[in-house]
């Protein structure tokens, strides 16, 4: 499944876990806020992953197929 990625980065605190977790998809700007560099640079599973380990939940995951929002659940 692709993921339409999204970064809040008003809720982003720098954490930096989404790029442990998918190095190639997320990097850190100049204001240590998380950005999307490459949707596709890592698999659906670390991207996944990288959402579910954001500490303050300041990545959403929006199915592209369905448009359906996978992460958070809820």
């Amino acid at each position: 499944m692709a993921y339409r990625i999204e970064v809040l980065r008003d809720v982003c605190i720098g954490a930096a876990t989404c790029v442990a977790d998918a190095p190639n998809v997320f990097e850190m700007d100049d204001d240590d806020k998380a950005i999307v560099i490459d949707p596709q640079g890592d698999s659906d599973e670390d991207v996944y992953s990288a959402a579910q380990n954001c500490p303050v939940n300041a990545i959403i995951l929006i199915d592209e197929a369905t448009g359906e929002q996978v992460w958070p659940e809820g």
